[in-house]
């Protein structure tokens, strides 16, 4: 008896369908992780003027690619993989690298949602009004910044095989990562760590997102930071495919 191998093209849009259906299922998650940078852009009004508005957008932004790559693909991929979606995926007639490029389409819609809230509620709220070159810039830069978040997150995944021990692991590292990050860049914490923060993660993705924003500003020290986002992100992403295991065994 024959087995019909459905072609590429419709098993990724099976996956992407379903991925997206259970995406909007957990819509409150989805909610909470465009309500804190929203939340913190509202609130910084003030700042707009004594930091200028690329500081404050790229703040925000910044927090919210975090909050996508731990607070929400980390742990979807911990919590799937423990209820035995991963196992019962692979039995199916679809290549393991369609089941995450599957993924990875949904996160990536998350990021440029993420991306046109903060504008739209800049806007609207703060009267924040940009080129179209920087609106346009600002989205390439969030996505480059994402991608780095979401390598980080298919680490973590890849390290820790619990799903509470991943979800606890991505809560810290998203503490860190905020508070640090926000206090150390206004040098809050000390010149030293300032340099540490700039160059750290959060750091570089706040870095390229605010020079995105205002394309007059980008400037060699701005590319350097490109440079590092860009080995990041491959480093977490080889780490985390390296490191990921399709089961809890």
């Amino acid at each position: 008896m024959s087995t019909t191998i459905p072609k590429r093209s419709a098993a990724l849009a099976a996956l992407l369908r379903s991925d997206f259906v259970t995406q909007w299922r957990n819509r409150r998650s989805v909610i909470l992780v465009l309500l804190v940078p929203v939340i913190i852009l509202i609130s910084w009004k003030g700042l707009v003027v004594k930091f200028g508005s690329p500081f404050v957008l790229s703040t925000c932004i910044t927090i919210g690619l975090t909050a996508i790559g731990l607070m929400g693909y980390s742990n979807a991929l911990a919590r799937d993989r423990d209820r035995g979606v991963f196992q019962r995926l692979r039995v199916a007639p679809i290549p393991n690298s369609l089941i995450m490029i599957s993924r990875l389409a949904v996160q990536m819609a998350m990021i440029l949602l993420l991306t046109a809230v903060v504008f739209v509620v800049a806007y609207e709220n703060l009267h924040i009004r940009l080129t179209p070159a920087a609106y346009i810039s600002g989205l390439m830069a969030a996505i480059i910044g994402g991608a780095l978040y979401l390598g980080l997150g298919q680490m973590i995944a890849g390290l820790q095989k619990n799903a509470e021990t991943v979800n606890a692991t991505t809560r810290l590292v998203y503490f860190v990562f905020i508070m640090v990050g926000m206090f150390g860049e206004m040098g809050a914490l000390g010149e030293q760590l300032k340099k540490v923060v700039h160059w750290s993660p959060y750091g570089t993705v706040k870095t390229i997102v605010a020079a995105a924003l205002q394309p007059s500003n980008w400037n060699m020290e701005t590319t350097y930071a490109l440079v590092v986002t860009l080995a990041y992100s491959l480093v977490f992403a080889f780490l985390g495919v390296k490191w990921f295991r399709w089961n809890t065994k």
